[in-house]
Protein backbone atom coordinates (compact mmCIF):
# COMPACT_ATOMS: atom_id res chain seq x y z
CA UNK A 1 0.00 0.00 0.00
CA UNK A 2 1.01 3.58 -0.98
CA UNK A 3 2.06 5.73 1.90
CA UNK A 4 2.05 9.80 0.87
CA UNK A 5 4.05 11.88 3.44
CA UNK A 6 2.66 15.61 3.07
CA UNK A 7 5.58 16.96 4.12
CA UNK A 8 7.87 15.26 1.77
CA UNK A 9 6.22 15.56 -1.29
CA UNK A 10 7.12 18.19 -3.98
CA UNK A 11 4.72 20.39 -5.84
CA UNK A 12 4.65 17.93 -9.06
CA UNK A 13 4.29 14.81 -7.15
CA UNK A 14 1.45 16.60 -4.72
CA UNK A 15 -0.22 17.35 -8.13
CA UNK A 16 -0.06 14.11 -9.44
CA UNK A 17 -1.55 12.53 -5.99
CA UNK A 18 -4.67 14.87 -7.40
CA UNK A 19 -4.83 13.29 -10.68
CA UNK A 20 -6.71 9.95 -10.40
CA UNK A 21 -7.77 8.36 -13.49
CA UNK A 22 -7.46 11.67 -15.57
CA UNK A 23 -4.59 10.66 -17.64
CA UNK A 24 -6.18 7.17 -18.84
CA UNK A 25 -9.56 9.16 -19.33
CA UNK A 26 -7.44 11.76 -22.19
CA UNK A 27 -5.55 8.32 -23.56
CA UNK A 28 -9.02 7.15 -24.96
CA UNK A 29 -9.55 10.48 -26.50
CA UNK A 30 -8.50 8.99 -30.43
CA UNK A 31 -10.97 6.20 -30.02
CA UNK A 32 -13.23 7.86 -28.66
CA UNK A 33 -13.03 10.17 -31.88
CA UNK A 34 -13.05 6.89 -34.21
CA UNK A 35 -16.35 5.33 -32.36
CA UNK A 36 -18.29 8.73 -32.17
CA UNK A 37 -17.49 9.20 -36.41
CA UNK A 38 -18.53 5.53 -37.03
CA UNK A 39 -22.05 5.75 -35.34
CA UNK A 40 -22.59 8.89 -36.47
CA UNK A 41 -22.24 7.76 -39.87
CA UNK A 42 -23.57 4.15 -39.95
CA UNK A 43 -26.25 4.52 -36.98
CA UNK A 44 -27.31 0.65 -35.61
CA UNK A 45 -24.79 -1.11 -37.55
CA UNK A 46 -21.85 0.68 -35.84
CA UNK A 47 -23.68 0.53 -32.35
CA UNK A 48 -24.06 -3.53 -32.40
CA UNK A 49 -19.91 -3.86 -34.34
CA UNK A 50 -18.66 -2.20 -31.37
CA UNK A 51 -20.74 -4.17 -28.63
CA UNK A 52 -19.60 -7.64 -30.27
CA UNK A 53 -15.63 -6.10 -29.81
CA UNK A 54 -15.87 -4.44 -26.92
CA UNK A 55 -18.54 -6.47 -24.89
CA UNK A 56 -18.14 -9.65 -26.76
CA UNK A 57 -22.13 -9.60 -26.99
CA UNK A 58 -23.39 -10.17 -31.06
CA UNK A 59 -27.06 -8.28 -31.29
CA UNK A 60 -29.37 -7.51 -34.39
CA UNK A 61 -30.90 -4.12 -34.10
CA UNK A 62 -34.33 -5.81 -32.99
CA UNK A 63 -32.32 -6.73 -30.00
CA UNK A 64 -31.21 -3.10 -28.73
CA UNK A 65 -34.31 -1.95 -26.84
CA UNK A 66 -35.40 -4.22 -24.00
CA UNK A 67 -39.27 -4.34 -24.24
CA UNK A 68 -41.40 -2.50 -21.07
CA UNK A 69 -42.92 -5.80 -20.33
CA UNK A 70 -39.63 -7.52 -19.64
CA UNK A 71 -39.15 -4.95 -16.62
CA UNK A 72 -42.20 -5.61 -15.28
CA UNK A 73 -41.07 -9.08 -15.68
CA UNK A 74 -38.26 -8.70 -13.80
CA UNK A 75 -39.51 -7.39 -10.93
CA UNK A 76 -42.28 -10.12 -10.51
CA UNK A 77 -39.56 -12.79 -10.59
CA UNK A 78 -37.47 -10.77 -8.00
CA UNK A 79 -37.40 -13.28 -4.30
CA UNK A 80 -39.27 -11.28 -1.98
CA UNK A 81 -36.55 -10.39 0.01
CA UNK A 82 -34.21 -9.00 -2.73
CA UNK A 83 -37.73 -6.65 -3.94
CA UNK A 84 -38.16 -5.12 -0.26
CA UNK A 85 -34.50 -4.21 -0.58
CA UNK A 86 -35.08 -2.42 -3.44
CA UNK A 87 -38.42 -0.31 -2.41
CA UNK A 88 -37.05 0.69 0.65
CA UNK A 89 -34.15 2.02 -1.11
CA UNK A 90 -36.31 3.80 -3.69
CA UNK A 91 -38.26 5.32 -0.83
CA UNK A 92 -36.17 7.40 0.69
CA UNK A 93 -34.44 8.04 -2.74
CA UNK A 94 -37.77 9.38 -3.20
CA UNK A 95 -38.35 10.73 0.00
CA UNK A 96 -34.77 12.61 -0.08
CA UNK A 97 -34.91 14.21 -3.63
CA UNK A 98 -38.61 15.63 -3.39
CA UNK A 99 -37.55 18.19 -0.89
CA UNK A 100 -35.06 19.00 -3.69
CA UNK A 101 -37.85 20.11 -6.11
CA UNK A 102 -37.79 24.15 -6.48
CA UNK A 103 -41.02 26.22 -6.67
CA UNK A 104 -42.48 25.44 -10.00
CA UNK A 105 -42.81 29.29 -10.87
CA UNK A 106 -42.26 32.86 -8.85
CA UNK A 107 -43.12 36.53 -9.90
CA UNK A 108 -41.98 39.20 -8.05
CA UNK A 109 -42.64 43.25 -8.25
CA UNK A 110 -38.99 44.59 -9.32
CA UNK A 111 -39.82 48.43 -9.34
CA UNK A 112 -43.44 50.11 -9.38
CA UNK A 113 -45.23 48.42 -12.97
CA UNK A 114 -41.58 46.06 -13.46
CA UNK A 115 -42.37 42.39 -12.88
CA UNK A 116 -40.15 39.83 -13.15
CA UNK A 117 -39.96 35.55 -12.18
CA UNK A 118 -38.76 32.30 -12.72
CA UNK A 119 -40.33 29.19 -14.25
CA UNK A 120 -39.51 25.93 -13.50
CA UNK A 121 -39.81 23.00 -16.44
CA UNK A 122 -38.98 19.67 -17.01
CA UNK A 123 -35.98 18.87 -19.72
CA UNK A 124 -37.98 17.24 -22.58
CA UNK A 125 -35.58 13.92 -22.62
CA UNK A 126 -32.90 12.71 -21.00
CA UNK A 127 -30.80 9.50 -21.33
CA UNK A 128 -29.82 7.95 -17.99
CA UNK A 129 -26.03 6.22 -18.56
CA UNK A 130 -26.29 2.97 -15.68
CA UNK A 131 -22.62 0.70 -16.14
CA UNK A 132 -22.28 -2.77 -16.02
CA UNK A 133 -18.70 -3.45 -15.89
CA UNK A 134 -16.96 -4.52 -12.87
CA UNK A 135 -20.71 -5.57 -11.35
CA UNK A 136 -24.75 -5.10 -12.03
CA UNK A 137 -25.80 -1.26 -10.78
CA UNK A 138 -29.48 -1.23 -9.81
CA UNK A 139 -28.41 1.29 -7.17
CA UNK A 140 -27.35 3.45 -9.93
CA UNK A 141 -30.58 2.86 -12.29
CA UNK A 142 -32.61 4.10 -8.44
CA UNK A 143 -30.37 7.07 -8.31
CA UNK A 144 -30.95 8.33 -11.63
CA UNK A 145 -34.73 7.14 -12.38
CA UNK A 146 -36.12 8.78 -9.17
CA UNK A 147 -35.21 12.20 -9.60
CA UNK A 148 -35.75 12.03 -13.35
CA UNK A 149 -39.63 10.64 -12.34
CA UNK A 150 -39.79 13.28 -9.96
CA UNK A 151 -38.90 15.71 -12.01
CA UNK A 152 -41.42 14.94 -14.57
CA UNK A 153 -38.97 13.92 -17.57
CA UNK A 154 -41.49 13.41 -20.31
CA UNK A 155 -38.85 10.67 -21.74
CA UNK A 156 -36.52 9.24 -20.15
CA UNK A 157 -34.18 6.66 -21.88
CA UNK A 158 -31.86 4.21 -19.91
CA UNK A 159 -28.42 2.64 -21.84
CA UNK A 160 -26.95 -0.13 -20.05
CA UNK A 161 -24.39 -2.45 -21.72
CA UNK A 162 -25.31 -6.01 -22.26
CA UNK A 163 -23.51 -8.94 -20.40
CA UNK A 164 -23.23 -12.76 -21.31
CA UNK A 165 -25.62 -13.60 -24.26
CA UNK A 166 -27.12 -10.25 -24.76
CA UNK A 167 -28.72 -10.24 -20.65
CA UNK A 168 -29.50 -7.05 -18.25
CA UNK A 169 -29.30 -8.20 -15.18
CA UNK A 170 -32.92 -9.03 -13.16
CA UNK A 171 -32.25 -6.62 -10.23
CA UNK A 172 -31.31 -3.66 -12.90
CA UNK A 173 -34.27 -4.18 -14.66
CA UNK A 174 -36.24 -4.27 -11.59
CA UNK A 175 -35.16 -1.11 -10.56
CA UNK A 176 -35.63 0.69 -13.77
CA UNK A 177 -39.31 -0.73 -13.08
CA UNK A 178 -39.73 0.72 -10.13
CA UNK A 179 -38.48 4.13 -10.81
CA UNK A 180 -40.87 4.37 -13.67
CA UNK A 181 -38.60 3.55 -16.67
CA UNK A 182 -40.22 1.79 -19.42
CA UNK A 183 -37.58 2.50 -22.34
CA UNK A 184 -34.20 0.64 -21.92
CA UNK A 185 -31.36 -0.23 -24.45
CA UNK A 186 -28.99 -2.55 -23.65
CA UNK A 187 -26.11 -0.90 -25.03
CA UNK A 188 -22.72 0.94 -23.53
CA UNK A 189 -19.37 2.14 -23.65
CA UNK A 190 -18.66 4.72 -25.77
CA UNK A 191 -21.00 3.73 -28.72
CA UNK A 192 -23.78 4.44 -26.62
CA UNK A 193 -22.87 7.62 -25.89
CA UNK A 194 -22.43 8.49 -29.50
CA UNK A 195 -26.16 6.93 -30.25
CA UNK A 196 -27.94 8.86 -27.57
CA UNK A 197 -26.15 11.90 -29.11
CA UNK A 198 -26.83 11.92 -32.69
CA UNK A 199 -29.74 9.01 -32.61
CA UNK A 200 -29.97 5.68 -34.70
CA UNK A 201 -32.71 4.17 -36.87
CA UNK A 202 -33.38 2.19 -33.58
CA UNK A 203 -32.05 4.16 -30.30
CA UNK A 204 -33.49 7.83 -29.95
CA UNK A 205 -31.18 10.94 -29.62
CA UNK A 206 -31.28 13.17 -26.58
CA UNK A 207 -30.90 16.28 -25.44
CA UNK A 208 -28.85 15.06 -22.24
CA UNK A 209 -27.11 12.06 -21.21
CA UNK A 210 -26.40 11.47 -17.25
CA UNK A 211 -24.70 8.73 -15.10
CA UNK A 212 -21.29 7.07 -14.21
CA UNK A 213 -19.01 5.46 -16.25
CA UNK A 214 -15.19 3.88 -16.83
CA UNK A 215 -12.52 6.43 -18.48
CA UNK A 216 -13.68 5.44 -21.77
CA UNK A 217 -17.37 6.40 -21.41
CA UNK A 218 -15.80 9.91 -20.13
CA UNK A 219 -13.74 10.26 -22.77
CA UNK A 220 -16.82 9.68 -25.20
CA UNK A 221 -18.67 12.44 -23.07
CA UNK A 222 -15.67 15.01 -23.41
CA UNK A 223 -15.49 14.73 -27.05
CA UNK A 224 -19.19 15.13 -27.59
CA UNK A 225 -19.53 18.22 -25.28
CA UNK A 226 -21.43 20.47 -26.84
CA UNK A 227 -23.32 18.17 -29.25
CA UNK A 228 -25.31 17.12 -25.98
CA UNK A 229 -25.55 17.96 -22.51
CA UNK A 230 -23.31 15.32 -20.80
CA UNK A 231 -24.04 16.28 -17.54
CA UNK A 232 -21.53 16.24 -14.19
CA UNK A 233 -18.36 14.34 -14.75
CA UNK A 234 -18.91 11.05 -12.82
CA UNK A 235 -16.35 8.76 -13.81
CA UNK A 236 -14.28 6.15 -11.90
CA UNK A 237 -15.17 5.61 -7.66
CA UNK A 238 -13.19 7.63 -5.53
CA UNK A 239 -13.23 8.35 -2.04
CA UNK A 240 -11.56 9.28 1.27
CA UNK A 241 -11.45 8.75 4.62
CA UNK A 242 -10.66 11.12 6.92
CA UNK A 243 -9.66 10.09 10.23
CA UNK A 244 -8.38 11.46 13.57
CA UNK A 245 -7.00 9.47 16.77
CA UNK A 246 -9.95 8.05 18.03
CA UNK A 247 -10.49 6.00 14.80
CA UNK A 248 -10.74 2.32 15.37
CA UNK A 249 -7.55 1.14 12.69
CA UNK A 250 -9.84 -2.22 11.60
CA UNK A 251 -13.20 0.54 11.40
CA UNK A 252 -10.83 3.30 8.74
CA UNK A 253 -9.36 -0.06 7.13
CA UNK A 254 -12.76 -1.42 6.09
CA UNK A 255 -14.38 1.60 4.83
CA UNK A 256 -10.84 2.37 3.15
CA UNK A 257 -11.89 -1.12 1.00
CA UNK A 258 -15.54 0.14 0.28
CA UNK A 259 -14.89 2.29 -2.65
CA UNK A 260 -11.74 0.38 -3.53
CA UNK A 261 -13.00 -2.47 -4.34
CA UNK A 262 -15.50 -1.03 -7.88
CA UNK A 263 -12.21 -1.43 -10.07
CA UNK A 264 -8.41 -1.10 -10.31
CA UNK A 265 -8.82 2.93 -12.20
CA UNK A 266 -10.99 3.47 -9.00
CA UNK A 267 -9.10 5.98 -5.73
CA UNK A 268 -9.25 5.31 -2.02
CA UNK A 269 -6.90 7.19 0.11
CA UNK A 270 -7.16 7.11 4.03
CA UNK A 271 -6.11 10.90 5.43
CA UNK A 272 -4.97 10.97 9.10
CA UNK A 273 -2.46 12.73 11.01
CA UNK A 274 -2.31 9.57 13.44
CA UNK A 275 1.09 8.05 12.06
CA UNK A 276 -0.15 5.15 14.48
CA UNK A 277 -3.36 4.85 12.77
CA UNK A 278 -1.76 4.71 9.13
CA UNK A 279 0.93 1.90 10.27
CA UNK A 280 -2.08 -0.09 11.62
CA UNK A 281 -4.38 0.18 8.89
CA UNK A 282 -1.68 -0.84 6.48
CA UNK A 283 -1.19 -3.42 8.56
CA UNK A 284 -5.07 -4.90 8.60
CA UNK A 285 -6.47 -4.43 5.21
CA UNK A 286 -4.25 -7.47 3.40
CA UNK A 287 -5.41 -9.43 6.83
CA UNK A 288 -9.13 -8.49 5.63
CA UNK A 289 -8.67 -8.95 1.80
CA UNK A 290 -8.71 -12.95 2.41
CA UNK A 291 -12.62 -12.76 3.40
CA UNK A 292 -13.45 -11.41 -0.23
CA UNK A 293 -13.80 -12.71 -3.81
CA UNK A 294 -10.70 -12.61 -6.13
CA UNK A 295 -11.59 -10.40 -8.06
CA UNK A 296 -12.85 -7.78 -5.85
CA UNK A 297 -9.25 -8.39 -3.79
CA UNK A 298 -7.56 -7.66 -6.64
CA UNK A 299 -9.37 -4.33 -7.59
CA UNK A 300 -8.41 -3.35 -4.17
CA UNK A 301 -4.81 -4.20 -4.14
CA UNK A 302 -4.08 -2.29 -7.49
CA UNK A 303 -5.78 0.80 -5.71
CA UNK A 304 -3.91 0.91 -2.92
CA UNK A 305 -1.06 0.71 -4.91
CA UNK A 306 -1.96 3.00 -7.26
CA UNK A 307 -4.49 5.97 -7.00
CA UNK A 308 -4.93 5.33 -3.23
CA UNK A 309 -3.10 4.35 -0.47
CA UNK A 310 -2.52 6.62 3.04
CA UNK A 311 -1.50 10.07 2.59
CA UNK A 312 -0.08 11.38 5.92
CA UNK A 313 -0.38 14.91 7.34
CA UNK A 314 1.05 16.71 10.00
CA UNK A 315 -2.44 17.66 11.27
CA UNK A 316 -6.13 17.21 11.81
CA UNK A 317 -6.41 21.32 10.11
CA UNK A 318 -3.73 19.92 7.26
CA UNK A 319 -6.00 16.93 6.30
CA UNK A 320 -9.26 19.02 5.78
CA UNK A 321 -6.92 21.26 3.34
CA UNK A 322 -5.91 18.00 1.15
CA UNK A 323 -9.26 17.17 1.01
CA UNK A 324 -10.47 20.08 0.08
CA UNK A 325 -7.48 20.25 -2.53
CA UNK A 326 -8.77 16.75 -3.79
CA UNK A 327 -12.43 17.13 -3.65
CA UNK A 328 -13.48 13.70 -3.33
CA UNK A 329 -15.81 11.99 -4.74
CA UNK A 330 -17.15 10.21 -1.60
CA UNK A 331 -16.08 11.30 2.16
CA UNK A 332 -16.16 9.90 5.20
CA UNK A 333 -15.25 12.06 8.32
CA UNK A 334 -14.29 9.06 11.08
CA UNK A 335 -13.69 11.89 13.56
CA UNK A 336 -14.59 12.90 17.88
CA UNK A 337 -16.46 15.63 16.00
CA UNK A 338 -17.58 14.98 12.67
CA UNK A 339 -20.80 17.23 12.76
CA UNK A 340 -18.13 20.30 14.53
CA UNK A 341 -15.57 19.61 10.73
CA UNK A 342 -18.80 20.15 8.26
CA UNK A 343 -18.78 23.89 7.98
CA UNK A 344 -14.74 23.42 7.38
CA UNK A 345 -15.18 21.18 4.62
CA UNK A 346 -15.89 22.85 1.05
CA UNK A 347 -15.23 20.09 -1.54
CA UNK A 348 -16.95 17.11 -1.61
CA UNK A 349 -19.29 15.32 -3.20
CA UNK A 350 -21.07 13.99 -0.39
CA UNK A 351 -20.22 13.59 2.85
CA UNK A 352 -20.71 11.13 5.56
CA UNK A 353 -20.22 11.44 8.95
CA UNK A 354 -19.86 9.38 11.90
CA UNK A 355 -18.81 5.93 12.63
CA UNK A 356 -22.35 4.48 12.07
CA UNK A 357 -22.32 6.44 8.22
CA UNK A 358 -20.35 4.12 6.04
CA UNK A 359 -20.13 4.96 2.40
CA UNK A 360 -22.14 1.66 1.93
CA UNK A 361 -25.55 3.56 3.05
CA UNK A 362 -25.11 6.39 1.11
CA UNK A 363 -24.42 4.12 -2.00
CA UNK A 364 -27.47 2.41 -1.28
CA UNK A 365 -30.13 3.25 0.47
CA UNK A 366 -29.90 6.31 2.85
CA UNK A 367 -31.60 8.34 -0.03
CA UNK A 368 -28.89 11.46 -0.85
CA UNK A 369 -27.77 10.19 -4.58
CA UNK A 370 -24.61 8.20 -4.93
CA UNK A 371 -23.97 9.54 -8.58
CA UNK A 372 -21.45 12.39 -7.75
CA UNK A 373 -18.84 14.32 -9.82
CA UNK A 374 -15.28 12.80 -9.80
CA UNK A 375 -12.01 13.64 -10.44
CA UNK A 376 -11.68 16.82 -8.52
CA UNK A 377 -14.88 18.31 -10.15
CA UNK A 378 -16.53 18.55 -7.14
CA UNK A 379 -15.10 21.95 -6.61
CA UNK A 380 -17.61 23.33 -9.01
CA UNK A 381 -20.20 20.49 -9.33
CA UNK A 382 -22.80 18.73 -7.29
CA UNK A 383 -24.45 15.10 -7.52
CA UNK A 384 -27.21 13.91 -9.42
CA UNK A 385 -30.26 16.10 -8.42
CA UNK A 386 -33.77 16.62 -9.65
CA UNK A 387 -31.84 19.98 -10.37
CA UNK A 388 -30.36 17.91 -13.46
CA UNK A 389 -33.35 17.46 -14.70
CA UNK A 390 -34.74 20.47 -15.14
CA UNK A 391 -34.42 23.89 -16.60
CA UNK A 392 -35.23 27.25 -15.70
CA UNK A 393 -36.73 30.05 -17.98
CA UNK A 394 -36.82 33.37 -16.45
CA UNK A 395 -39.79 36.10 -17.94
CA UNK A 396 -40.73 39.23 -17.36
CA UNK A 397 -43.61 41.54 -17.82
CA UNK A 398 -43.69 45.39 -18.07
CA UNK A 399 -47.23 47.76 -17.18
CA UNK A 400 -47.32 50.69 -19.59
CA UNK A 401 -46.51 53.31 -16.28
CA UNK A 402 -43.26 51.03 -15.26
CA UNK A 403 -42.15 51.52 -18.82
CA UNK A 404 -42.37 55.42 -19.07
CA UNK A 405 -40.43 55.09 -15.77
CA UNK A 406 -37.64 53.15 -17.22
CA UNK A 407 -37.44 53.88 -20.70
CA UNK A 408 -34.90 56.41 -20.76
CA UNK A 409 -33.03 55.10 -18.34
CA UNK A 410 -32.44 51.60 -20.46
CA UNK A 411 -31.64 53.75 -23.66
CA UNK A 412 -28.92 55.63 -21.78
CA UNK A 413 -27.76 52.04 -21.18
CA UNK A 414 -27.53 50.18 -24.15
CA UNK A 415 -25.73 53.49 -25.21
CA UNK A 416 -23.54 53.47 -22.97
CA UNK A 417 -22.16 49.93 -24.65
CA UNK A 418 -23.18 51.58 -28.12
CA UNK A 419 -25.94 49.30 -28.95
CA UNK A 420 -27.98 52.33 -30.85
CA UNK A 421 -30.93 49.48 -32.12
CA UNK A 422 -31.58 48.72 -28.78
CA UNK A 423 -31.98 52.28 -27.21
CA UNK A 424 -33.95 53.32 -30.29
CA UNK A 425 -36.19 50.62 -29.81
CA UNK A 426 -36.87 52.07 -26.32
CA UNK A 427 -36.80 55.77 -27.47
CA UNK A 428 -39.53 55.72 -30.55
CA UNK A 429 -41.76 53.28 -28.66
CA UNK A 430 -45.14 54.59 -28.93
Amino acid sequence: MKLYDLARLSGPEYKELLQRAEADIRAHAGLADEVIRRVQKEGDKAVLDYTLQFDGVSLKAADLRVPAEELAAAYRQLDSETREVLEYAAANIKKFHRQQLPQEMWLQEIDQGLLAGEKVTPISDVCLYVPRGKGSFPSVMLMLGVPAAIAQVPRIVVCTPPGEGGQIETATLAAAHIAGVRELYRVGGMQAIAAVAFGTETIPRCRKVIGPGNAYVNAAKRQLYGVLDVGLPAGPSEAIILADETTKPRLAALDLMIEAEHGPDSAALLVTHERELAQKVAAIVPALLPKLPAERRSYIETVLNNYGGIVLTASLEESIRFVNDYAPEHLEVLTAEPLALLPQIKNAGEIMLGFHTPMTLSNFILGPNAVLPTGSFALTYSGVSVHDFLKRSAFGYVTPAGFQKVKDTAARFAELEGFWAHAQAVRERE
